[in-house]
């Protein structure tokens, strides 16, 4: 642990910092705290014998999630305020994780954990039946999820035909996952994403007229396993499959799919459909999240 400023702990310099020292420290690194404010805290805290974040939130001087936020960085559990980084607010897992939905979204990661990321596996795809049922924005929440547990974690963007994770991770739409499979570029365009230090997106790329074509292509089982050799998971955001047979395909070529539905919306006949297909081309299905909106 590096040792805390002196001039928030001049008091503690010959002792042992704590974790309380950082979190002052890292308070006044935002903007939140001014060392001020930082040494009445500690007053208060040595009078009442609170913690410093319970100190500072009495005299008013931070929120909750001041506090929450403070915390995650020194657990290692990134997430980010409101009206930071950029993202829609729909992305729930990065501006919520709190909340009883991301919540759910940790209980679906574990369960995922426990039943397929095991015995050398590493990649699944994420499907659903209709445009519209919500599979991008699943997509998205999970690979949030899978990279706040330290996992390095890949998000490709196998959907060429209505591509989304570049909007929601606000990156340009440029190359991509097309451009990869039609060797016009390489894995340079795998993007770190800036607010979470695991977590890294392969955009759809440019748009091309034959995506079944370059999925059936051995590049694509070339590539599937380069990514594997480089991430710990890689989910595969893929399109509807009423839309197209690209879901089939790319569910194949992982091996495993997780069933996107959504209430009141997908038919039953339809998933049934699709499942029966699926099984049919040696895909397992991993399992099922139902979603409403």
């Amino acid at each position: 642990m590096n040792k805390p400023v002196s001039s928030i702990l001049s008091a503690a310099a010959a002792t042992p910092p704590r974790k309380d020292a950082h979190i002052g420290r890292m308070l006044v690194e935002q903007g939140k705290l001014t060392l001020e404010q930082v040494e009445k805290v500690r007053m208060l805290q040595k009078q009442e014998g609170l913690r410093f974040g319970e100190a500072a939130k009495r005299l008013g001087l931070v929120s909750d999630a001041d506090i929450q936020q403070v915390l995650s960085r020194q657990f290692d559990y990134p997430y980010l305020q409101d009206g930071s980084g950029n993202y829609p607010s729909t992305l729930m897992a990065a501006y919520q994780p709190f909340s009883a939905e991301v919540e759910m979204l940790r209980s679906i990661r574990s369960q995922l954990m426990l039943r397929w990321f095991t015995a050398g596996r590493k990649k699944l795809a994420i499907a659903g039946v209709n445009p519209g049922d919500g599979t991008s924005l699943l997509a998205a929440n999970l690979a949030v999820v899978f990279s706040q547990l330290g996992e390095q974690t890949l998000l490709v963007d196998a959907n060429l035909r209505a591509p989304r994770q570049h909007q929601i991770f606000n990156l340009p739409a440029e190359r991509g996952l097309a451009d990869v499979l039609a060797g016009r570029c390489g894995l340079d365009m795998v993007a770190m994403i800036d607010s979470f230090a695991d977590l890294s997106l392969l955009p759809a790329g440019s748009p091309v007229p034959n995506p079944q074509e370059l999925f059936n292509r051995a590049s694509f089982g070339v590539l599937n396993q380069t990514l594997c050799d480089r991430f710990d998971i890689v989910l595969y955001d893929t399109p509807a499959f009423l839309s197209s047979a690209d879901a089939l395909t790319v569910a194949a070529r992982a091996g495993g799919v997780l069933l996107v539905v959504r209430k009141d919306h997908t038919r039953v006949a339809d998933l049934a459909d699709f499942s029966d297909q699926l099984r049919r081309s040696g895909t397992e299905i991993v399992g099922s999240v139902m979603v409403s909106f």
